[in-house]
C-alpha cells in the first residue's frame, strides 16, 4: 500500500483506519490452522457509500482487500494479504427493518445470528441458520453457511433473496428482492452467495424468516455402534420425517462434550441429538415414528429436554463441539474436514473416516448435520508436534477421494478458502475455467481476496 492510499484513507476515517501491529494481528486469520498474515491496514467503514471509497481507491492502485466478519470461517476464507488491507465489517452492525407480516428483514453484513433472534424475539418469527458459531450473516452469505437446521430450514441460498454488494470498482448494486420469486434477469444473488468476498463485498444481506413453532421438543439418543445411529438418522430422512435437526455425534465427541459443558445423565456413546418443531400433535406424531426407527437400529429410550434450559443447556453442548475440541491441547490448533454425500451413501462414507482415522492414529471426533447428509471430523493437532499436520491432511486427502467417489462434494457449508482449493480442483476441474472467466470480468484487477477459492493463473 503506497503513502498515497494510506493518507487518503487516514484522511477519509480517521480513526476507523489503523496501521498498529496489534490491531492488524487481530484481522489475520479465522478459526482455522493457517498461521496469521498481517495485512499493511485494517478500515472499519460503516456505510455502503465508505465501502465503496474504500474499494474504488483500492481498484485504482491494485491493492488487494480482504473482508472480515467476525472471523469464524474454517478454511482461510478470511487470512490477510501482506500487501493488502483488511476491511472489518464489524461496524455495519444494523438491523435496517423487520417486515415479521411478511417474514422477511434486512440486515447490515455484521449482524450475527444471535443479535438477529434476540432482535426478532418480541416477532414471532425466527431466523433459523444456525452454523455452530455466532457468526456474521455477511460472513455466512459469503461461504453459504447452513449449519443444524438445514434439513428442515434450508441453507444461507434458501432464505437469501436479495442482497447490496459493493464491486470491485466501488459500483454498489443491489441484487433480487423481497418476494418469494422472481425470474427477473440472471440470479446475480446466487452467483454472490458462496463466493468468499472474491467477487464484491456483501454489505446488506434480505432475508426470509421463518414463525416460531408452536412447539419445540428435544431428545438425545445413545447408540452401541456409530453405525446403527447414522443408519437412523439416514431412515428418519428416506422415511420423509419432517424434523428440525438430527446431529450426530460420536463416542469420542460426546466424551469431550461431556466434560466441556458439564452435561448431566448423558453417555458418552454415539449420540444422536433430535429436535421436533410443529404443532403438539404433530410433534407427537413424529417423535413415535423416530422413536421405532431408532428401536430398530438398538437405539436407547429417548432422554428429553424437558424444560427451555435444558433444551439450551443440550444445543449450546452441541454449538461448543469446535471450541471444547480446541480446548484439549494449549495452544492447539483443529483442522476440520466438512464433507456432504447423498443421504444414501451418509453411512458409507461416515464408517470409512472413522476406520482410516483409526488407521493412522489420529483423535478424530466427529459431529454431523447428517440430515442434510454432512459430517464433520475435527481434527486436533499441536502444530508445534512434528509430522502430526501431515498426518492429518493424508486422512483428508483419503476423505476427499471417497466422498468424490460416492458423489459427494468436498465442502457443504465451510466453503473453500485456501484449505479447499486442491480439492476443489477435483470436483470441479472442468468448472474452474468458467469461474475465472467471471472473476476476471468483475474483477479485473484481482484485488478481491485473491487467492482464496482458486488461483487466477
Amino acid at each position: 500500500m503506497n503513502d498515497q492510499v494510506q493518507a487518503k484513507l487516514k484522511e477519509i476515517f480517521n480513526g476507523r483506519f489503523s496501521t498498529s501491529e496489534s490491531t492488524r494481528a487481530n484481522y489475520a486469520r479465522g478459526e482455522d490452522t493457517y498461521d496469521p498474515v498481517l495485512s499493511k491496514a485494517v478500515v472499519f467503514p460503516e456505510t455502503n457509500e465508505e465501502v465503496s471509497k474504500i474499494l474504488s481507491l483500492c481498484n485504482e492502485h491494485k491493492i488487494p482487500v480482504v473482508p472480515f466478519g467476525t472471523g469464524t470461517s474454517l478454511e482461510g476464507n478470511v487470512v490477510g494479504n501482506d500487501k493488502g488491507i483488511t476491511i472489518s465489517l464489524e461496524k455495519m452492525n444494523k438491523i435496517l427493518n423487520v417486515n415479521a407480516v411478511d417474514f422477511d428483514c434486512r440486515v447490515q453484513a455484521c449482524v450475527t445470528k444471535e443479535q438477529l433472534n434476540e432482535y426478532l424475539r418480541e416477532d414471532g418469527v425466527f431466523f433459523p441458520i444456525d452454523p455452530g458459531a455466532n457468526a456474521a450473516i455477511g460472513g455466512m452469505a459469503s461461504t453459504s453457511a447452513s449449519g443444524t437446521m438445514a434439513v428442515k430450514y434450508g441453507t444461507m441460498k434458501t432464505v437469501i433473496t436479495g442482497l447490496t454488494v459493493v464491486l470491485p470498482n466501488g459500483d454498489i448494486i443491489k441484487t433480487g428482492s423481497r418476494t418469494k420469486k422472481t425470474s427477473a434477469g440472471y440470479n446475480l444473488t446466487n452467483l454472490f452467495i458462496g463466493s468468499e468476498g472474491t467477487l464484491g463485498i456483501i454489505t446488506e444481506i434480505q432475508l426470509r424468516l421463518s414463525p416460531i413453532p408452536e412447539s419445540i421438543m428435544s431428545a438425545v439418543c445413545h447408540f452401541p455402534s456409530l453405525e446403527e445411529a447414522v443408519l437412523t438418522a439416514q431412515q428418519v430422512v428416506q422415511y420423509g420425517v419432517p424434523i428440525a435437526r438430527i446431529e450426530m455425534l460420536n463416542k469420542e465427541q460426546m466424551e469431550i462434550s461431556i466434560n466441556y459443558s458439564k452435561l448431566e445423565h448423558i453417555e458418552a456413546v454415539p449420540t444422536l441429538f433430535f429436535e421436533f418443531h410443529g404443532s403438539e400433535v404433530s410433534n407427537q406424531e413424529n417423535i413415535k415414528i423416530v422413536e421405532e426407527i431408532s428401536k430398530d437400529n438398538n437405539g436407547s429410550s429417548f432422554k428429553w429436554a424437558k424444560d427451555l434450559e435444558e433444551r439450551n443447556k443440550l444445543w449450546k453442548a452441541r454449538w461448543d463441539v469446535y471450541y471444547s475440541v480446541k480446548a484439549l491441547i494449549n495452544n492447539g490448533r483443529v483442522y476440520s474436514t466438512d464433507v456432504c454425500l447423498p443421504i444414501s451413501n451418509i453411512t458409507e462414507c461416515v464408517n470409512y473416516a472413522e476406520e482410516q482415522s483409526k488407521k493412522l492414529g489420529l483423535r478424530a471426533p466427529m459431529v454431523g448435520h447428517l440430515g442434510d447428509g454432512n459430517f464433520h471430523v475435527i481434527l486436533p493437532y499441536d502444530p508445534k508436534e512434528e509430522g502430526t499436520y501431515e498426518k492429518i491432511r493424508d486422512f483428508s486427502d483419503l476423505l476427499i477421494k471417497k466422498t468424490l467417489e460416492l458423489n459427494g462434494t468436498i465442502t457443504g457449508e465451510h466453503g473453500v478458502g485456501l484449505h479447499k482449493k486442491s480439492y476443489l480442483l477435483q470436483e470441479h476441474g472442468d468448472s474452474i475455467p468458467l469461474m475465472r472467466t467471471i472473476k476476471k470480468s468483475i474483477d479485473q484487477n484481482n484485488i478481491m481476496n485473491p487467492g482464496k477459492i482458486f488461483d487466477l493463473n
